[in-house]
């Protein structure tokens, strides 16, 4: 036995030596100068001015500054940018990349937690408070807690002063108490939130944060990365080739370019493989190698001589235009190599040859351009987004001229700053207090920014947040970590690194941002149920609460029943706890229930919330008194029962009729919650004849006949007896058995209000607010409800409806803050941007067939819409300080007028005859029919396709149109109900 456990010690010391020499081996060495030698240290002794040796293959050991020559730098760690970028003296390269080409001295800047890298992870380490939802729950219950707490209270001192027993009073204000408080809101809401989270992964979208769901519902400002996100991550060789000498093509300059690289050896860089993998290489097979230059950074281009399949021997050469350019004479081509591409941000390699006959004169065949190009479906993502009132901004590492050129071809706008003007974070590593203050025009102002660090990305978002927007943040990257985890709603897209995942709070299991729209919407359905279920709850506990708090005080059955009876009405025990189980245990079917989702950004308005939830709790509440009233009085001499041929209830019948009517009253009042603003028949479960909807319709509606169904079935065999001193009998236990039916008709009745408050509905003008409103005239269960919203929409109370209308998540009106007031109408502006564009593309395509005159006046008047377009967009952005909204609201005026008469001028010159003139011009430069036939239906195609996006020009204009209602400039309309 010793000497198996000697042999284990020796064994464990062995595993404990090779576990520190495999640490001891991974720590990051730096080589640097000391005592006059150069030396290998770790790389933690570094200190500042330390002089280091930075060499090919070697990670970056600090942040350093590059003294003399040149290196290429890896920081696809810090930027998420897969090319190497060039460096050179006074250039910082930043612990954490890895040279790829080059040597260099360089001296320390700075270490550990200073460095770039040191505070990426120091930003993953903040702490997180309260999310939204959170916040807003907290809020409600301390309102209903405050209520309940008030209300039982005073009843308690009441019932006291009257001398009621101290432990029955106080038993009963308990149990009030308790019932009243809904301590499963929590619960109820966690669930639902659960539930959704399980539809999202449906889709795509795997959520490791609940609270996001709901944060996602309200979001109203997107940063993106670009690479890996916006576009594929991956460089490709595009069509477009400028030509410089006559007779070459895109293919023949690729042979050349492949020609300057060795093709029978693996790639050497991204370029080489780019080249190679596009190049057909099997057709320089004839090609002889003589000699070949690789890349050098003194000469910054390629070279190899080679013999041709004719014998004869000439050079080739590519690399960057500006240095192929320096060995050609020609001054035009010159000045065309270092034009258009340059200043558009388009990556670009020019590959020139000698003449046979000289090998010293060169000539430039072609340029190949080369990006790493968007994802097939982000353009149209981001249209997506803006017409979901979602404003989106790129935020990438990479160039400015290419994130230009990018954000360009999605339409995203072309103000993108570098980081110079970005803020920076506190010596101490704190986030500065007045960031939003100070540089939230800057970032708000701006399309995107580029060259931009981790810590850029992560000031960005906090500056945003600091402003009052509601901001999701996708990335892939290391870099985007600390940003992912700061943003209210932090997206991982798909093949995102561990690091971007672990700080995510949606992780996207497929390509690109459409599965963001997707989830988008689908976390706006789940907003609308925890609203709906919070819409009810407090609907309920204001009915409960205040309806035993008025009975406490108007009614005495003693005086009516004698001494049996108790002295105040009251319900057992068992009776107020089976209400608050069976309610609220079904109501977890709410998280299925069927919805609308929003076209908008949610947010909470508590005030509305509040007002309408105390309309319907007041209904329930009133017609229980009511009905409480007029059965303790049963008995007397012509009551109200009496004129109807009811007989008279004893005091434990009446204790299982109101058990019955506030049951039966609160899941009506969930029908009425949940069909927000309209009448509870406009939104069914199930619509619109979707499976899934249908399932979840009929599982609410089951959650809710079982419920009621129990209900019932409890009320009408109730054991006679006492509970709690009180006395109880089922409804059905009498001789009369008839008293649940009339319970069940009085709740519907109540539930279904006269005709004479339609009447009102109908004089106070709700059918002129559009489809549904119009039908209110037939008689509305929740009619109450449906004249609350509409007294809320029209008169703007709580504002209620420019709330919406607001990119703000804290704010209710433009005049409520500077944010608010710089992003009113700029989604809706970047929106009609998008579609002008979409239409002047598709006529552009037309006219390139013919180029009618109904085609150019159709042209013109798109692009003077869209010109006007980016005017609102900058007029806005760039409003007065001093919050002069009158000057803005005119000219949107003058630009909605604008646009909507160059659309209705459009839509109109594009009818049948347009369409005849164009196809009579066609066939008269064609032969054979079966061209014509095919021309005539891609013509008809993009008439249908132009036709579209007018179209959806003015389903823009009239967004900006309700923008313009809702800041009281034109006509405020009903029909500006953000809802429709």
């Amino acid at each position: 036995m010793l000497v198996i456990y000697a042999g284990e010690v020796v064994l464990l010391s062995s595993l404990i030596d090779a576990v520190a020499a495999l640490k001891a081996s991974l720590k990051p060495v730096a080589t640097v100068k000391r005592d006059g030698k150069w030396q290998q240290t770790d790389a933690a002794l570094l200190v500042p001015g330390d002089l280091v040796l930075l060499a090919a293959g070697a990670a970056v050991p600090a942040d350093c500054v590059v003294n003399d020559g040149r290196i290429e730098v890896d920081q696809s760690a810090l930027t998420g940018e897969s090319l190497p970028v060039s460096m050179y003296k006074g250039d910082s390269a930043k612990m954490g990349s890895t040279v790829t080409r080059g040597e260099v001295e360089s001296t320390v800047e700075f270490t550990g937690s200073q460095t770039f890298f040191g505070k990426t992870a120091t930003l993953l380490q903040a702490v997180e408070g309260l999310g939204n939802l959170q916040k807003i729950l907290l809020k409600i219950m301390f309102v209903l807690v405050a209520m309940s707490l008030l209300l039982c209270g005073t009843a308690l001192i009441y019932l006291l002063a009257r001398g009621e027993n101290f432990k029955s009073a106080l038993s009963f204000t308990i149990v009030l108490l308790v019932a009243s408080i809904p301590i499963a809101i929590e619960i109820v809401c966690t669930t639902t939130l659960a539930l959704g989270s399980r539809q999202l992964s449906v889709h795509g979208a795997i959520v490791t944060r609940l609270q996001a769901i709901e944060e996602m519902a309200g979001m109203n400002m997107l940063c993106s990365d670009k690479t890996g996100t916006l576009t594929m991550n991956k460089m490709a060789i595009q069509d477009h080739c400028p030509i410089f000498t006559i007779g070459e093509d895109r293919g023949s300059v690729l042979r050349a370019a492949a020609l300057a690289t060795k093709w029978k050896e693996p790639a050497k860089d991204a370029l080489d493989t780019m080249v190679l993998g596009a190049a057909d290489l099997a057709s320089l097979e004839g090609y002889t190698m003589l000699d070949h230059q690789p890349f050098d950074p003194t000469i910054k281009r390629t070279e190899s001589t080679l013999k041709g399949p004719d014998g004869k021997v000439f050079k080739v050469t590519k690399g960057a235009p500006h240095i192929i350019a320096k060995l050609v004479s020609n001054e035009h081509v010159r000045e065309a190599m270092e034009g258009e591409l340059g200043t558009r941000g388009i990556r670009s390699l020019a590959v020139a040859r000698t003449l046979a006959s000289d090998l010293d004169t060169w000539e430039v065949l072609g340029m190949l351009t080369f990006l790493d190009p968007p994802r097939p479906d982000t353009k149209h993502t981001i249209e997506q987004a803006l017409e979901n009132g979602v404003d989106v901004k790129m935020v990438t590492g990479d160039q400015v001229l290419i994130a230009k050129e990018m954000a360009r071809m999605l339409g995203l706008g072309t103000n993108i700053p570098n980081a110079d003007g970005l803020p920076k974070m506190d010596a101490d590593g704190k986030i500065p207090s007045d960031l939003g203050e100070k540089y939230g025009h800057l970032i708000l102002e701006a399309d995107g920014f580029a060259q931009v660090y981790p810590e850029h990305k992560y000031l960005i978002v906090e500056a945003l947040r600091q402003q009052g927007f509601a901001v999701g943040m996708t990335g892939d990257g290391v870099n985007d970590a600390p940003a992912l985890k700061r943003a209210d709603v932090g997206i991982a897209v798909s093949g995102a690194t561990d690091a971007a995942r672990a700080a995510a709070d949606i992780v996207l299991t497929q390509p690109g941002l459409s599965v963001v729209i997707h989830a988008i919407v689908i976390a706006r359905c789940i907003f609308q149920r925890v609203k709906n279920f919070i819409n009810y709850r407090i609907a309920a506990t204001l009915q409960l609460l205040i309806f035993f708090f008025i009975s406490v005080f108007a009614f005495d059955p003693q005086q009516i029943y004698g001494p049996e009876a108790p002295s105040f009405f009251q319900l057992p025990v068992l009776m107020l706890m089976l209400i608050t189980l069976l309610n609220d245990g079904t109501l977890i079917s709410v998280g299925y229930d069927h919805v609308i989702p929003s076209p908008r950004p949610e947010k909470w308005n508590l005030k509305v919330l509040f007002l309408v939830s105390a309309v319907l709790g007041s209904v329930s509440m009133v017609t229980s008194i009511l009905f409480l009233n007029c059965a303790l009085k049963s008995n007397h001499p012509g009551s109200l029962f009496q004129k109807w041929g009811l007989p008279t209830m004893n005091y434990g019948q009446i204790v299982c009729s109101i058990y019955l009517k506030v049951s039966l009253s609160d899941f009506l009042t969930l029908f009425s919650a949940r069909s927000n603003p309209g009448p509870f028949w406009s939104q069914r479960p199930g619509k619109h004849g979707a499976p899934e909807s249908v399932i979840c319709g009929k599982l609410l509606m089951s959650a809710a006949l079982v419920a009621l169904g129990l209900s019932t079935t409890l009320a009408c065999i109730w054991p006679e007896g006492t509970l709690d001193d009180v006395p109880v009998e089922g409804l059905t236990k009498g001789d009369y058995k008839l008293w649940p039916l009339w319970i069940w008709i009085y709740c519907i009745i109540a539930w279904f209000i006269q005709a004479s408050a339609a009447a009102f509905a109908q004089g106070a003008g709700l059918d002129s607010m559009g489809h549904w409103w119009g039908d209110v005239s037939s008689g509305s269960a929740d009619a109450l409800k449906v004249i609350t919203y509409y007294f809320v929409y029209k008169f703007d109370i709580f504002k209620a409806r420019t709330a919406a209308l607001v990119n703000v998540r804290e704010a209710h009106s433009p005049t409520d803050n500077k944010a608010a007031q710089e992003v009113t109408g700029r989604v809706e502006a970047k929106l009609v941007e998008h579609k002008v564009d979409n239409a002047l593309s598709t006529l552009d395509r037309l006219q390139r067939v013919s180029a009618t005159p109904s085609l150019a006046r159709a042209s013109a008047n798109l692009a003077l819409a869209r010109v006007s377009a980016v005017s609102l967009r900058r007029t806005s952005l760039t409003a007065a300080p001093a919050g002069d909204l009158e000057a803005n609201v005119a000219e949107l005026e003058q630009v909605v007028g604008d646009m909507q008469q160059a659309a209705d001028e459009v839509a109109g010159q594009v009818p049948e005859e347009s369409r005849a003139e164009l196809l009579e011009h066609i066939a008269m430069l064609l032969c054979t029919s079966t061209v014509v036939e095919i021309v005539v239906t891609l013509l008809s195609q993009s008439c249908a396709e132009l036709l579209e996006h007018i179209a959806g020009v003015q389903r823009a204009v009239a967004n900006l149109e309700r923008v313009s209602a809702a800041l009281g400039r034109t006509s405020a309309t009903p029909g500006g109900n953000p809802k429709q």
